[in-house]
């Protein structure tokens, strides 16, 4: 939680500040941030014209605990398009609070970042999904998530009390099911809903959420979507599904299952977003 909005404010400014002087001044300030979920490590490869700062190097910026989150900061070239590229992230069962698993949406921000593209692992809840296909995620339920808004608003991001009825930006939605039709790659649409972790979720947890209309379950990315809506950024999201979850696996669930179905996964991944970011206009 926030305590303090002018010690907040003032590490949000120094770390965009670090970022902004590390981008020469031939170069444009991306419009565009992509977190790069389980599987899209390749991404990190493809994108030219890179220029890498360490999350420690960054004031400010915690540091991913987490196997498979490298922990750096990508500015460069995807499809020709100028973009930034977030090599790991910052989970709630890390240790760290939700206002700090946020903190880079803040510094995004502040550095005129318009579209926040997120992606993750998720367990599977619908019966149609196998393992390593991939869902958009059009809402999510944030019922077990701490909020990160809590404490003195933010006034210079959004208002005390913001609406949540958009916060997957529905034309987005729709140009993500656009792309995976022209690559041939399956797309579900779906809510996702979000759990503190690390212990995956119990059968009955997960009978729960079925009901209530979830269609993949995870430990991060809500957090993060509440942030860039409430910083007036526009949110798409797609989930891999790694796992089917706890009930419908017929096996006990492991990180390496989660790993293994990723990297499945990733060139369809891979492949979306880069048509995605081709595609999208800012």
């Amino acid at each position: 939680m926030i305590n303090d909005v002018n010690a907040y404010m003032t590490a949000v400014n120094n770390a965009a500040e670090y970022i902004r002087k590390n981008i020469p001044a031939d170069r444009k300030i991306p419009k565009i941030c992509i977190v790069l979920g389980s599987g899209l490590a390749p991404l990190a490869s493809e994108c030219t014209e890179q220029i890498s700062l360490r999350y420690a190097d960054i004031p400010g910026f915690p540091v991913s605990t987490v196997p498979g989150h490298e922990g750096r900061l990508i500015v460069g070239k995807l499809e020709g398009k100028d973009v930034f590229l977030m090599s790991g992230r910052f989970h709630y069962y890390e240790g760290y609070d939700t206002s700090v698993c946020t903190f880079y949406v803040r510094v995004m921000s502040k550095l005129g970042v318009e579209v926040l593209f997120l992606t993750n692992a998720a367990g599977g809840l619908l019966d149609e999904m196998n393992p390593a296909d991939l869902m958009v995620i059009t809402d999510h339920l944030s019922f077990n998530c701490d909020s990160p808004l809590r404490g003195p608003n933010l006034d210079d991001f959004g208002v005390r009390f913001p609406d949540q009825s958009f916060v997957y930006d529905k034309d987005l939605v729709e140009l993500l099911a656009e792309c995976a039709s022209e690559l041939g790659i399956r797309l579900h649409k779906g809510i996702y809903s979000y759990s503190k972790g690390p212990q995956y979720e119990t059968p009955a947890e997960i009978r729960a959420l079925k009901i209530l209309g979830a269609g993949a379950v995870g430990m991060s990315t809500v957090p993060e979507a509440i942030v860039a809506s409430h910083s007036g950024m526009k949110v798409a999201a797609v989930s891999c599904i790694s796992n089917m979850a706890a009930g419908i696996s017929k096996t006990a669930l492991t990180h390496e299952e989660v790993i293994e179905n990723a990297n499945k996964a990733s060139a369809s991944s891979c492949a979306l977003v880069r048509r995605f970011v081709s595609k999208t206009e800012v």
